[in-house]
């Protein structure tokens, strides 16, 4: 498998998977209806997690924007092959948020709120305040990234252990996207991907969906901006304590 093919599966199952739990919990008439936030969250780690035991033995497994981005700033990507990286990505996202919708496009007609059919797409706030929402977001993604770093490159005693993001990796960042979820997710529904937001509301003002209703369009520049944002802090931080 190529690096772009591997972005693009592993980018393709954790969206199908993890706006699929979305999709079961929100929707009405479904087998998970109102599971609630911890069914979200603990499918979302594992949503992340099967995305990157399949695609990190060949792409390393970024499935995210931010992640491209964060690493290339901090030296450990190259810069050449982030657009390639954010391409597939964008792909992925695209297949995974049209498989979401064919999976569960009966339960949408009986499903009532124009939110619930929308978060089954991409994010909203609890409380809609940009800059707060914003802050969100940077801090979310900048745990995420900061961390992913420190996976990367763990050390114990005087031996550097790759704990990066193959297989072996997906556990610990499963664990970390769960944690991310249940203690920073309440806000802005922890999008901390640009990829992962982006593309499902286009796909969400696209198709088909009974009663939708608007795709949020003023809001959608807040988990685009604001994962960047936390990605370049977590980066730049990282690089200032390895030359520290």
């Amino acid at each position: 498998m190529s690096e772009f093919s591997a972005e693009v599966i592993g980018t393709m199952l954790m969206i199908l998977l993890g706006n699929g739990v979305v999709a079961n919990v929100v929707l009405s008439g479904t087998k998970g209806n109102n599971g609630g936030w911890i069914v979200i969250t603990t499918a979302w780690a594992l949503a992340v997690f099967v995305g990157v035991v399949v695609a990190g033995p060949y792409s390393g497994a970024h499935l995210n924007p931010a992640v491209s981005i964060g690493l290339a700033i901090a030296g450990k990507f190259s810069w050449a092959k982030v657009p390639l990286y954010v391409a597939a990505q964008f792909i992925g996202a695209f297949l995974g948020a049209f498989l979401v919708w064919l999976t569960y496009k009966d339960h949408y007609k009986p499903t009532e709120s124009q939110a619930a059919k929308q978060a089954t797409f991409c994010t909203a706030p609890a409380i809609k305040n940009k800059w707060s929402n914003l802050i969100s977001e940077i801090i979310g993604t900048f745990v995420l990234i900061f961390v992913i770093l420190h996976f990367t490159d763990a050390a114990l005693g005087t031996e550097k252990t790759a704990i990066g993001l193959g297989s072996l990796g997906a556990i610990p960042v499963a664990f970390l996207v769960w944690v991310i979820g249940l203690s920073l997710g309440g806000t802005t529904g922890y999008a901390i991907n640009p990829a992962r937001d982006l593309v499902p509301r286009i796909m969400h003002a696209i198709l088909p969906v009974h009663g939708k209703g608007d795709s949020g369009w003023g809001y959608a520049w807040i988990p685009v901006v604001g994962p960047l944002i936390g990605a370049s802090a977590a980066a730049l931080l990282n690089l200032y304590l390895h030359q520290a």
